[in-house]
């Protein structure tokens, strides 16, 4: 079995697809270009969820103090467990509150500065749920998913590092078009080559034709909440890990 191929024909598939309906629309209606990419994601996802997660969208619902409630921006694609119940249901459609969520999920055709500003803004106000706004143990996983890199000179882009600085770890997980990756670490144990850093950063990687396959491998071993460490080898088929493949740190400032 030829993992590391494996893992490439799930981000193969991902990049032809998102191009099927641009051939047979142009650019008609980007609107309905989006709703479809996030379609196919969901799709992909839910070939590797355990019978115990589904996933949808919709809106995250909480209580800020007695008869005060407090709504979330709806949120493109909702990982949540299924043997906890929701508060509305219509087809795909949920309304929950925070305790049943295991991921959340911005879907973009293509990443650009204004953009990555705007999702990180409405990750950070997330935190008015504490359940996902601790990220202690990177026990929700908040992912930002785009189709194609429009943010130029990526590895040395200022602009770039300010916002992932300004999200606090807020989104543990990017994909960048095919070839870029970005991960969020509280810190540096265990990683080699390590990282000289004292606060929690972000390591930005190129990993060629595997950012999408690592993007889902990452969030069904974090997601499921399981042990799987016996399928390893499967989900991160690079030779060394992607560690090899770091090409920036960037740390977050001591706000102590």
């Amino acid at each position: 079995m030829n993992n590391l191929e494996f893992q490439k024909s799930i981000t193969r598939e991902l990049d032809i697809v998102k191009n099927r309906v641009r051939s047979l629309i142009g650019n008609a209606n980007w609107g309905e270009e989006g709703r479809y990419k996030e379609a196919v994601l969901k799709t992909v996802i839910n070939r590797f969820l355990p019978n115990n997660l589904s996933i949808g969208t919709g809106f995250i619902a909480g209580e800020r103090g007695i008869n005060e409630s407090i709504i979330s921006n709806q949120i493109d694609l909702i990982i949540y467990d299924n043997s906890i119940p929701v508060l509305f249901r219509e087809g795909d459609f949920i309304i929950t509150t925070e305790k049943n969520v295991r991921a959340i999920i911005e879907v973009k055709s293509k990443l650009n500065i204004t953009n990555l500003r705007k999702v990180i803004t409405d990750f950070n106000n997330l935190n008015q749920f504490p359940f996902i706004a601790d990220n202690g143990d990177n026990r929700v996983f908040k992912g930002l998913f785009a189709y194609e890199n429009g943010i130029a000179n990526i590895e040395t882009n200022n602009n770039f590092e300010r916002e992932l600085r300004n999200s606090r770890g807020n989104i543990n997980h990017i994909t960048i078009g095919k070839n870029y990756f970005v991960r969020y670490w509280r810190n540096n144990l265990n990683i080699h080559p390590p990282v000289n850093a004292n606060n929690p950063f972000y390591s930005l990687y190129k990993i060629n034709d595997l950012s999408f396959s690592y993007f889902i491998s990452n969030l069904i071993h974090i997601s499921s909440m399981q042990e799987l460490d016996d399928r390893y080898q499967f989900s991160f088929p690079i030779a060394g890990t992607k560690e090899v493949s770091r090409k920036k740190v960037i740390e977050m400032e001591d706000r102590n």
